[in-house]
């Protein structure tokens, strides 16, 4: 099943408190973004002092999410909000942009003033993967990208429609051998985490799963959850939580390393019997590229001072997140290292799309 990327809506919400060509291009803006943060000269240290306003903010903030309302991305993206909002003493608004995998929304950031006042909740799935399937991209995930912190991982989960038979990962694997081609995996949209993970679950199993790529997770559980059309899906754990805890999906396992302490009694894919699947989601900000330091680091604290709430924590737990709040130089390392990782998995499956 072809993917055509399509134009997405867009709404926003308003959180008020208090006032490789891919890898090549990589490295070398890694480096450029190493010399810029820590490597200029007294005159560009001025420039830079001169650019950022010391008032900002003045006015509210946006954080773009490219997926619709209801995903992981956006779930995280409205938790640090309030908290953000508080710290900077502006309104924080969040604006779904939803289209071709998590692109359409990169590349309105991307084209963004880099004033500190356009934001992005980024993904591994368009900052790491889209990069190796995508030809045509109007954006550099790294050098159209100042990287601020890695809010949250997430581990994914394996769910089905409660028509499957199939109550463990062994028992759908057996099932699925006897249905080639007729069993199809829901995902957030090609090249997402979720998407990924299926692909590497088919690498591992041997299955001929169909994929079916959706604008969001949103929608693709919905879908599932009704039985039109797919049977399971691999998402990202906070935006499939509810409904596995409402009975409206199963759980068969989680993809991280250790099980989740939301769903204690879920396996790992690897206690399933799926040897050497660890599999993280993260959701972290960005700004666009050019964005002055003074301001990433302004926002860096905000993001912190967030984290630091015990209701953001403790909403973000109960969601099956783990809490990182790394800063940019950590968080532009984890993006390089995924980068590499997701490339071998895309070369492997062979996905590619125009």
């Amino acid at each position: 099943m072809a993917f055509q990327p399509k134009t997405g809506t867009r709404t926003a919400t308003i959180a008020t408190a208090g006032l490789d060509r891919p890898r090549r291009r990589l490295l070398g803006a890694l480096a450029g973004a190493t010399l810029a943060a820590g490597g200029m000269g007294a005159m560009g240290v001025a420039s830079l002092a001169h650019a950022a306003d010391t008032d900002y903010p003045k006015r509210p903030i946006k954080i773009i999410v490219g997926y619709s309302p209801g995903g992981t991305t956006d779930i995280v993206a409205r938790l640090i909000a309030p908290g953000m909002a508080e710290s900077l003493g502006q309104s924080v608004v969040i604006e779904n942009r939803p289209g071709a995998g998590g692109n359409l929304g990169a590349e309105v950031t991307a084209n963004a003033a880099a004033d500190g006042y356009t934001l992005m909740m980024g993904t591994a799935g368009n900052m790491t993967v889209n990069p190796w399937i995508y030809d045509n991209m109007k954006f550099d995930t790294v050098r159209d990208f100042a990287p601020i912190s890695l809010v949250a991982a997430v581990p994914n989960v394996m769910v089905v429609n409660p028509s499957v038979p199939a109550k463990t990962v062994g028992e759908f694997i057996a099932w699925a051998k006897e249905r080639p081609g007729k069993v199809f995996f829901a995902s957030s949209g090609t090249g997402n985490t979720p998407h990924m993970t299926g692909e590497l679950f088919k690498m591992k199993t041997g299955l001929d799963l169909v994929h079916v790529p959706y604008k969001g997770s949103g929608p693709a559980l919905t879908d599932l959850i009704g039985g039109q059309g797919v049977q399971v899906m691999f998402d990202n754990l906070p935006s499939a939580i509810g409904h596995i805890r409402s009975g409206s999906l199963r759980a068969l396992a989680t993809t991280g390393a250790k099980r989740s302490a939301s769903l204690p009694d879920v396996p790992t894919m690897q206690e399933a019997g799926v040897k050497d699947f660890d599999v993280q989601a993260w959701f972290g900000l960005f700004a666009p590229g050019k964005t002055p330091a003074p301001i990433v680091a302004k926002v860096h604290a905000a993001v912190l001072a967030a984290l630091a709430k015990p209701e953001t924590r403790k909403s973000l737990e109960d969601q099956g997140a783990v809490i990182v709040g790394n800063d940019p130089a950590a968080f532009g390392k984890v993006v390089a290292t995924e980068y590499k990782t997701w490339g071998a998995v895309v070369k492997a499956a062979n996905i590619k799309l125009n």
